[in-house]
């Protein structure tokens, strides 16, 4: 229906239009503002045996299944207040966890993406090569399927090949709550022993991996803090840093401005492989791109999802986008300057 001059053009009355096709999309046809680099900037950070820099000192507790999240919760909270005061090089510890493991089809094809998200969250560089794992025992996702032996790398005598340090909340040593907490506790000391010995050394700032995020999306996020962002972004490139931006459902309007900034037409064909696969996901669940917007986004002024891939995309600044990385997978070192990470809406996957 007409909207009257001045009103609230709300979602309900607009009717959005199909998402444009991914055929005949420009690719590689737009070619990046040729900018100087920036030499001999640095920054502070923490070397990790696989050859990746961290910026923070943290001990992660990986979770293999939602129903351990309460113990780890409680036993997070006992390091904090009993172990981390007496080690003043580490920053913090926390308990990634999440509402995977069990009860899922943990053979099904798509299995392999939140494993692998799982499994390279664990592995972020701001843990320090530390794996240290907690486990109920009887889930479906052991300890052996979502960190492999030999899947990370350790810088001292340990022999990586035996996989990470696991405790098993069904072990038979365990016979109450507070001898399950007193375990990971204890198991934590070494952990903090080595991440406590960590000193930060200057690097150059090519070693930098910064995520991108919108936190927050109104009707002024395309206007004023995402350029700002994006702006930034460019900076970091063109001093050799790499940044990741993300989320398909809120790049999927805006697809031929990505597809024709892509470095090489195999960049782009790769963006259109992972929208493609995110088109074919949403169909099965009988949903569409608009169930991206939330009830913030919509009070603070955004009519769609259309709007807000707009703004949500200037937060990538104007580089060649060099890279394309599926769901879930971790950036190698090969993979420098503007990434494409094919993820889903969500800050905890997406911004890690």
């Amino acid at each position: 229906k007409a909207i009257p001059a001045g009103s609230w053009v709300h979602e309900r009355l607009l009717q959005m239009p199909s998402a444009r096709a991914l055929q005949g999309l420009p690719l590689a046809t737009v070619k990046a503002p040729e900018l100087p680099p920036l030499q001999g900037h640095t920054f502070e950070g923490y070397r990790n045996a696989d050859g990746s820099v961290g910026t923070r000192n943290i001990l992660a507790i990986t979770t293999t299944v939602q129903c351990v999240a309460g113990v780890v919760a409680q036993a997070v909270a006992r390091i904090k207040a009993e172990l981390l005061p007496h080690y003043p090089h580490v920053d913090d510890v926390v308990g990634l966890e999440h509402g995977y493991g069990c009860g899922v089809a943990i053979d099904a094809p798509d299995a392999a993406i939140p494993i692998r998200t799982l499994r390279n969250i664990s592995l972020n560089p701001n843990f320090g090569g530390e794996v240290m794992v907690v486990s109920l025992g009887c889930e479906k996702l052991q300890p052996a399927r979502l960190l492999p032996p030999g899947s990370f790398s350790i810088a001292d005598e340990r022999d990586a090949s035996a996989g990470p340090e696991t405790i098993c909340l069904q072990d038979d040593a365990h016979v109450g709550f507070m001898s399950m907490l007193d375990d990971i506790v204890r198991s934590a000391r070494p952990h903090l022993e080595r991440l406590n010995a960590r000193r930060r050394e200057t690097v150059p700032a090519s070693e930098l991996v910064v995520g991108v995020q919108c936190g927050g999306s109104d009707a002024f996020s395309g206007v004023t803090a995402n350029p700002a962002v994006g702006f930034c972004a460019d900076l970091l490139v063109r001093a050799g840093a790499t940044i990741m931006f993300s989320e398909n459902t809120e790049v999927r309007d805006a697809v031929e401005q990505l597809t024709s900034r892509a470095a090489t037409p195999e960049v782009a064909e790769a963006i259109v492989r992972e929208l493609d696969w995110y088109d074919r996901y949403l169909d099965r669940g009988r949903v569409d791109r608009s169930a991206n917007t939330t009830p913030g986004n919509k009070a603070g002024g955004l009519s769609n999802i259309a709007e807000k891939a707009m703004g949500s995309i200037v937060k990538s600044g104007s580089a060649a986008i060099s890279h394309v990385l599926s769901p879930g997978d971790k950036l190698r070192r090969d993979q420098r300057g503007l990434v494409y990470a094919a993820t889903p809406a969500s800050d905890f996957i997406c911004g890690t």
